[in-house]
């Protein structure tokens, strides 16, 4: 019996958030400027981009489930704290997330638009976030937490993100 705990937050740690090793690793850059590549209101632009900047703060922070700070921090808390500093109020769950907001399609994403994903094997869950930090032609950057990297950025161009996305909504 004491040996069923640390086997069950093996499982736990590891079954959400995951990372491909062909992610995107950068280094830890603090307020990097992002030009929008697709039209916005001022005042949605704006905080957009807050919710951006802010994301973009945390990278390089460890993965840490259920983490919202600096000392750690998981998917679903990364995109919490990031539109919670522009006072907008999301579910604390990558799944529940999924259902706030405007559905898109992955061509009408933008800077501050959230991606899902599925990346638990055997469970048709959504179990993964990431805001859209960067659209270039075709080319959807993108800022989430995961289990072996932390807080990094991504590219939908990589084979596993494609594959493991389900969805993406606008919140702003």
């Amino acid at each position: 019996m004491r040996h069923l705990a640390p086997i069950l937050l093996f499982i736990v740690l590891f079954s959400g958030c995951k990372s491909s090793r062909q992610s995107i690793v950068t280094t830890k850059k603090k307020a990097e400027r992002i030009s929008s590549s697709q039209p916005f209101k001022d005042s949605e632009n704006d905080r957009a981009m807050a919710v951006v900047q802010e994301a973009i703060n945390y990278e390089g922070v460890r993965y840490r489930y259920g983490g919202t700070s600096s000392k750690g921090m998981d998917c679903s808390g990364l995109i919490y704290v990031s539109f919670k500093k522009e006072n907008i109020d999301l579910p604390r769950i990558s799944d529940e997330m999924a259902r706030s907001g405007q559905p898109l399609q992955l061509d009408q994403v933008r800077e501050g638009d959230l991606l899902f994903f599925k990346t638990a094997k055997g469970k048709n869950k959504i179990n993964h976030v990431g805001l859209v930090t960067e659209r270039r032609d075709n080319t959807i950057i993108f800022i989430h937490s995961t289990t072996s990297r932390g807080v990094i950025r991504s590219s939908m161009d990589e084979s596993y993100w494609n594959r493991a996305f389900i969805a993406a909504r606008r919140i702003l």
